[in-house]
């Protein structure tokens, strides 16, 4: 890797981590030493890219740093390009046609030398499979998720019981067949999940919950981990 490759890519590791990342674990993704990350962090600094910590502890960028926009590689290219066909295969109308204008924008932006992986991927999503249809409008679902807005849905679960919960969202699930509301229930006092499908009708409240939408979502990725797996089916005899 040139060296400029290399002090482009520690930014970005950076970048996009929260917490502190050491030189070993910088060097063990960029196949470099440490005392070759060191020389780099030390150089990047003495060129004012805000980066602080120290050799043992750990390096963060300053959360405000901006630099000009760089071109993508192939490989980013390739994984933007399928995760947004990812999403118009799965996604809610809005969604799905917002990837396929991001799919048609990064084959307006790169070079025409580019435009192959783009246009002729090696790595593709399935195709789009047909979804029943959803009972709640989810880009305004989308909305009140990041307002911190509460849900009233109308509901029937898989024997046909109906009930009426109000939840605070949490997250919209896209998965292979259904897409799923995430989010703590008031009547059980407990997160719960929602197909889509089974809303027969969605009030969206002006009352907010009052927790913050990021520690909501990281109450929930708790519950989530904390939850014990599916044991695997025995073997037939």
């Amino acid at each position: 890797m040139r060296r400029a490759d290399r002090l482009f890519q520690i930014i970005q590791i950076l970048r996009r981590t929260s917490g502190p990342v050491t030189a070993q674990a910088i060097g063990a993704e960029l196949e470099a030493s440490k005392r070759t990350i060191y020389r780099d962090i030390a150089d990047l600094i003495g060129q004012r890219v805000p980066i602080q910590g120290e050799a043992g502890f750990g390096y963060v960028l300053d959360k405000d740093f901006d630099m000009p926009p760089l071109m993508l590689t192939p490989d980013e290219i390739e994984a933007a390009v399928l995760g947004a066909q990812l999403v118009a295969a799965r996604g809610d109308a809005v969604l799905a046609n917002a990837a396929r204008d991001l799919i048609a924008k990064i084959a307006t932006a790169i070079p025409e030398h580019l435009r192959p992986f783009v246009l002729e991927p090696a790595s593709r999503a399935p195709p789009r499979r047909p979804m029943p249809a959803d009972g709640i409008d989810i880009a305004q679902t989308r909305a009140w998720i990041r307002a911190g807005r509460k849900l009233r849905l109308d509901y029937r679960d898989e024997k046909g019981g109906l009930s009426q919960r109000v939840i605070w969202p949490v997250t919209v699930g896209y998965l292979e067949t259904v897409r799923m509301i995430f989010g703590w229930c008031e009547l059980r006092q407990d997160f719960r999940s929602f197909r889509t499908d089974r809303v027969l009708a969605a009030d969206f409240l002006d009352e907010r919950h009052g927790e913050r939408p990021g520690l909501l979502r990281a109450r929930w990725l708790r519950h989530m981990a904390c939850r014990p797996a599916l044991p695997h089916p025995k073997p037939q005899s």
